[in-house]
């Protein structure tokens, strides 16, 4: 039935978005190596409008310990390094009046462990987005059945979300046992 079919099409679209949305969240927790994308979410005011970091500087990583940003417009460097100050990062940025260079403190294993756990927590999140859209979507499929639809064709739907739970929810695992690795690789 194609209604069946649109449904099962919303829940692996929404299921994947929930997988993409982890990873986002999963990238930002940092650990303790300098990757560009640790500054994705820093704002700077750029001729009154808060502007990503991106837009108005290049961010390179010249080691594995230090992120080095160098603006395309020299009078921005206060503004960057403010926001930079303003974030939650921690990060505490150098300036030589051409770049600014961050450098990322080794972590220690309490602080390892506290991002693993940060991880474990937003990996188990996007596992409840996915059981969420299986709920959704089951619940509209036996609206389906009251309208009419066969109550075999529901069933193998509802086999079919959950096959798509449980793909999905491999994935998410799956990004949390890289992330882990990664956090606990010295």
């Amino acid at each position: 039935m194609e209604e069946i079919q649109l449904h099962l099409d919303e829940a692996k679209e929404l299921m994947q978005k929930a997988v993409d949305h982890t990873a986002q969240e999963l990238v930002k927790i940092r650990a303790g190596k300098a990757m560009p994308n640790l500054l994705d979410g820093i704002m700077v005011n750029y001729y009154g409008a808060p502007t990503p970091l991106q837009q108005v500087a290049s961010v390179t990583t010249p080691d594995a310990r230090t992120l080095s940003i160098k603006p395309w417009e020299r009078n921005l460097i206060s503004e960057i390094e403010r926001s930079i100050v303003n974030s939650d990062l921690g990060l505490a940025p150098q300036n030589n009046g051409e770049i600014i260079i961050l450098t990322i403190p080794p972590l220690t294993e309490e602080r390892r462990k506290g991002l693993v756990k940060m991880a474990k927590a937003e990996s188990e999140s996007g596992k409840v987005s996915i059981r969420t859209v299986r709920k959704d979507i089951n619940d509209s499929l036996k609206k389906l059945q009251k309208d009419g639809a066969s109550e075999d064709d529901i069933k193998r739907a509802e086999d079919t979300v959950q096959k798509f739970t449980d793909q999905y929810s491999t994935k998410v695992d799956e990004l949390l046992a890289k992330k882990e690795v990664e956090i606990m690789t010295v």
